[in-house]
């Protein structure tokens, strides 16, 4: 094993890993703190170190009053309302469910691309996609068999799926802001100071309060979330991007549901049934068959099994 590929692996674990417990680690955040200040905090702690690393690394240039139009509406649907969205959304569904709805974001990208890049949608997408939605349904069978609990757990997922619209119309701005030149991290610094910015207007605006919880629970989950979660998470999917490209690297997606469905069960009660077994397959399935990857694997695997014949 080479040091690239090292290097690529452990970059790939701390993608994963880390999104695959934030969803658990929300769950702190959801307490005395309105949703939409908690969400204020972990953007205002993450765009501050932004800031400072991109000075300091002498990243920021010029940019025309568009783009700096078009980071602001990339960091209030991908870091403001988008999170603001899945906060509320898990108050009604288990960290593990709103996980997994999250990867419906794989479909919106391509669909938002084909509306507003023009980016031609393949009849694999559409397979994809059937088969993904057969999945949550399956994964969300439970759930909505307790009649008490119907409406909330819709409630939960819509508010769930809402923020995953938002954070793609999100990521096709951000791929429009990259094609311009602007780099990830000067990007990113200014769409959260942006987001921030946003949230803090719609507090003032509303009768919210900048409450704060000095709990050891909420503090560091706080701090969880802003450094590892918005910060550092980031930095390791988008470094493997570079190396290896974002097709390889978009398989993180693919992962981290799993991790979060394993820490809801350890810490939700979340049970496993023969339908999240299945429902949690057809997910990946019909994800990889979006992604164009099933081909690749099968192709990888024939040459594999190639190799040990010979």
């Amino acid at each position: 094993m080479t040091i690239n590929t090292l290097q690529n692996i452990i970059l790939f674990m701390i993608a994963v890993l880390i999104w695959g417990s934030t969803w658990l680690v929300i769950t702190f955040q959801l307490g005395q703190v309105h949703p939409l200040v908690s969400v204020f905090y972990r953007f205002a702690i993450a765009s501050s170190i932004l800031l400072i690393y991109a000075k300091w690394k002498n990243l920021f240039t010029p940019l025309p009053r568009k783009y700096h139009l078009l980071l602001a509406v990339q960091g209030i649907c991908l870091f403001g309302l988008n999170y603001w969205a899945v906060y509320q959304g898990e108050h009604y569904i288990t960290s593990a469910l709103a996980a997994v709805v999250s990867t419906s974001i794989i479909y919106l990208n391509i669909l938002f691309g084909w509306l507003l890049l023009g980016k031609p949608v393949a009849k694999e997408v559409l397979g994809g996609a059937v088969i993904g939605v057969l999945g949550i349904i399956l994964l969300f069978l439970p759930e909505l068999s307790k009649s008490e609990m119907n409406e909330l757990v819709y409630w939960g997922l819509g508010l769930v799926l809402g923020g995953s619209v938002l954070a793609s119309l999100g990521n096709i701005t951000s791929a429009y802001t990259q094609k311009s030149g602007i780099s990830v991290t000067h990007a990113n610094a200014l769409s959260m100071s942006y987001a921030t910015v946003f949230l803090a207007l719609m507090i003032l605006s509303t009768d919210l309060q900048f409450s704060f919880e000095f709990t050891f629970e909420y503090i560091t989950s706080l701090i969880y979330l802003a450094v590892f979660g918005s910060v550092i998470a980031f930095w390791a999917y988008l470094s493997l991007v570079g190396n290896i490209g974002a097709d390889k690297a978009g398989y993180a997606v693919l992962v981290y549901p799993a991790i979060a469905l394993i820490l809801s069960s350890m810490y939700e009660d979340y049970l496993w049934t023969w339908q999240s077994f299945l429902g949690l397959a057809l997910i990946v399935f019909g994800n990889l068959i979006a992604m164009n990857k099933w081909q690749q694997i099968g192709l990888t695997l024939r040459i594999a099994k190639t190799r040990i014949r010979g």
